[in-house]
């Protein structure tokens, strides 16, 4: 049986239906921005720099010289809307390391833009706009539920997740029968929402999830206030996470403080850390208009709106295929 499967290796993973569907897709989207005079953009796939977030793990070349594969096209697309593009697109495969398995792939389509003036929950929106014309119909009765994530953590668990600490969510992890080992307040924030609130989301239903912790801002812009939130959103398909958006942070001296903050971050779990985009912080001393910005994942779309239940089916070549 071993041997069976060894020999097959070479067939692709994906289906001629599922490569036909991906054609179709990419022709979709590339048809709803150009109706919304939206430009698409190629920016470089290989950089000097790599993705400080110590959450996202990047991939590295050999090469005399060492660069690093993206992990998203942002950096680069800010460039361009800071040199005075307008709204902008790219449809582009990114990499991450140690991200393989039913939802995962170390290579992968992503789908970012931009939009000029706009505010993270119109972008959320438009979002939608986008799955709902790339799903020929079958996403038009889905409904489209706005929910904070302080509001929605503690619907799931009693938790306020801006003001609880560390061993309230441990021991809400553990009643759940869930193990887990030592971690820190943001990774078991991670937790809690992946494995409690994330598979409880209602099914055949559009949730945006916005306004994060201000630990989880990542390149968001905090909201200042009584109770400071990161102008963020997330938005899923029934329980599967699809696109991530941003309210976009444009003070670049806020943006370093978190590339600082984030490569210490990486240090102290005794990971490698990478040279920070100097390029992207110059961008934004030069000016960053203010902007929306969201990437989606093209093969998890694809995935919902042919019923498969596995990344490798929507790929000619997985991991385990390459």
């Amino acid at each position: 049986m071993t041997e069976f499967k060894q020999k097959n290796k070479w067939r692709p993973g994906a289906s001629r239906l599922a490569m036909e569907a991906r054609a179709e897709i990419l022709s979709n989207i590339r048809t709803f921005f150009a109706e919304r005079k939206v430009i698409e953009v190629e920016t470089p796939v290989l950089s000097q720099a790599g993705n400080s977030d110590p959450n996202i793990c990047g991939i590295s070349t050999d090469s005399r010289a060492k660069k690093y594969l993206r992990t998203s096209p942002e950096y680069a697309m800010k460039r361009l809307l800071a040199s005075g593009h307008g709204d902008i697109y790219e449809l582009g495969r990114v990499f991450r390391a140690g991200e393989a398995g039913r939802y995962h792939n170390p290579e992968f389509t992503l789908l970012e833009w931009y939009r000029r003036g706009w505010t993270y929950l119109d972008l959320a929106d438009e979002t939608i706009d986008l799955i709902r014309f790339c799903g020929h119909g079958q996403f038009d009765d889905w409904p489209a539920n706005r929910v904070s994530y302080r509001e929605l953590f503690q619907r799931e668990t009693g938790l306020n997740p801006l003001t609880c600490e560390e061993p309230d969510l441990e021991s809400c992890v553990f009643e759940r029968g869930i193990q887990a080992g030592p971690m820190g307040q943001q990774e078991w924030l991670d937790l809690v929402l992946s494995q409690i609130i994330q598979p409880a989301l209602p099914g055949e239903t559009f949730t945006i999830l916005y306004d994060y912790p201000p630990e989880q801002a990542a390149l968001a812009r905090i909201r200042s206030g009584n109770t400071p939130v990161a102008e963020r959103f997330e938005i899923y398909l029934g329980q599967m996470e699809l696109a991530n958006g941003y309210q976009e942070l444009t003070d670049a001296a806020e943006q370093l403080r978190r590339f600082q903050r984030e490569s210490s971050m990486a240090e102290s779990r005794g990971e490698e850390t990478v040279p920070l985009d100097k390029n992207l912080i110059a961008a934004l001393r030069h000016g960053l208009p203010e902007c929306a910005g969201v990437a989606l994942g093209v093969d998890r779309l694809l995935m919902s709106c042919l019923k498969l239940d596995r990344i490798d089916s929507v790929l000619a070549f997985g991991v385990e295929r390459a």
